[in-house]
């Protein structure tokens, strides 16, 4: 078995434990182990599914399947922008799809799309498969969009059943990002996400890029122009 093929088994292992334990095992389990036997159970399944892979993706060469044009590390580090801006609103202000209680009307990011972290990481492995065009890297970022997309739609559908809440902020928000103020669902201001998630976005997406060479071993495309 070649290397990529072990690390596309070890990054579906980690996508299809994670459903599996977030969904159908969920009950089960929490009823067998109790809340924290089953966070220790589903965090050391987590570590050493996605521990594995990155500890093989280190292993594994660097290739190219293709030759990214230089117009594109632009619009690429926007995005990285706009997904650290995602990520930090979605950590500084209370997210209904975590809680078990959804009160008020959507705030922050949660008009944008009620989903900012987990799209977040959809966008930073979009960015990752164009900019590197390495297969190695394509595997992982294609298992970490498959987690954040498929695993946010499956966790609407489980929490509509579960509360009717839920199933009103959904009708007032989006999945996708924009959509819900595309279809009038939410107002224009709507597209201002607030002061602290541009301010820490732009302060992660800063120190991202110059943290990025230590900890990848390269720079991050684009990183020239700041410097």
């Amino acid at each position: 078995m070649s290397d990529l093929m072990l690390l596309a088994l070890l990054v579906g292992l980690f996508v299809v434990s994670h459903e599996l334990l977030s969904h159908p095992l969920r009950g089960p389990l929490v009823a067998r182990l109790g809340e924290k036997g089953f966070a220790i159970l589903y965090s050391l399944i987590a570590l050493a599914s996605f521990g594995s892979a990155v500890q093989l993706w280190r292993q594994i060469p660097k290739d190219r399947l293709w030759d990214t044009p230089a117009s594109a590390y632009i619009p690429a580090m926007v995005a990285m922008l706009v997904a650290c801006i995602f990520f930090v609103g979605s950590v500084s202000s209370p997210n209904p799809a975590m809680m078990p209680g959804v009160k008020g009307e959507p705030k922050g990011l949660q008009r944008i799309t009620r989903h900012p972290m987990m799209w977040s990481f959809a966008i930073w492995a979009a960015v990752h498969i164009v900019m590197t065009a390495d297969p190695r890297t394509i595997l992982l970022a294609c298992g970490v969009a498959v987690l954040a997309l498929f695993g946010t739609a499956m966790q609407d559908g489980k929490k509509k059943a579960q509360n009717p809440a839920y199933a009103a902020h959904m009708a007032r928000t989006s999945h996708f990002p924009f959509l819900a103020i595309l279809g009038g669902r939410q107002p224009l201001r709507a597209l201002w996400p607030g002061l602290v998630p541009v301010l820490g976005g732009l302060a992660l997406w800063l120190l991202l890029l110059w943290a990025h060479p230590m900890l990848i071993g390269v720079p991050a495309a684009g990183w020239s122009y700041f410097q």
